[in-house]
């Protein structure tokens, strides 16, 4: 298979057989990604800040 008609066919799937996201869809997972990414950030934010506390605390003590 050469290039050209590699190219050619990858060019024909994309435009003909890929089924698209409308862009309503596009935005309501963009939205839930964002929002997943902030609460993950979060969380580890929390664990992180927690577990700072404990070892300063347990290194005060000696």
């Amino acid at each position: 298979m050469n290039v050209k008609n590699f190219v050619v066919e990858s060019i024909d799937e994309m435009k003909n057989k890929v089924t698209w996201p409308k862009y309503a869809s596009l935005q309501n997972s963009a939205v839930l990604v964002l929002v997943a990414s902030l609460i993950f950030a979060l969380v580890i934010g929390l664990i992180d800040l927690t577990f700072e506390n404990i070892m300063t605390w347990f290194y005060d003590l000696f």
